[in-house]
């Protein structure tokens, strides 16, 4: 399971004209999910993403959580995250999973990252979405629960 996740001062989805998810202060987090993740997999990541700590304390130095920060979380799919283009000119997807395993293990993340006690806001899984962010810092963090980076 891949993640990108940057530190915003706002942030939304917009999917056909509607939000569908929308943030002030927090993190975005792009997430891909791969053929052999699994729920232990999505444990990991949000407890990662939970308790990252990329915010400022009183000093400025990047000591607090986002739910220490006071800080949501704008959840988005994003299967290109597993695209590979080490070949080529078209990227190849073949690493990414199907909807159907998928789509319920990010929704597990979600739920785990919400259980930590920190709001949820989401894209909508598998549309096509604009999401508009603010990146504070900018700080842009990569994750990944196989360690490929």
């Amino acid at each position: 399971m891949r993640a990108v996740v940057q530190r915003v001062s706002r942030a939304r989805a917009i999917v056909q004209d509607r939000v569908s998810g929308e943030i002030t202060r927090g993190m975005v987090v792009l997430l891909g999910v791969g053929n052999e993740d699994t729920t232990g997999d999505a444990d990991q990541l949000a407890a990662k993403i939970s308790t990252l700590r990329i915010f400022p304390d009183a000093g400025g130095l990047m000591n607090l959580d986002v739910s220490e920060a006071g800080g949501s979380v704008l959840l988005i799919s994003q299967f290109t995250l597993h695209g590979d283009a080490r070949k080529g000119r078209r990227p190849s997807f073949i690493a990414a999973a199907r909807e159907e395993v998928a789509l319920p293990l990010y929704e597990h993340v979600a739920e785990a990252i919400r259980a930590a006690g920190i709001p949820v806001e989401r894209g909508v899984f598998g549309a096509h979405m604009d999401v508009e962010l603010v990146n504070d810092g900018p700080v842009t963090i990569l994750l990944d629960t196989k360690r490929a980076f």
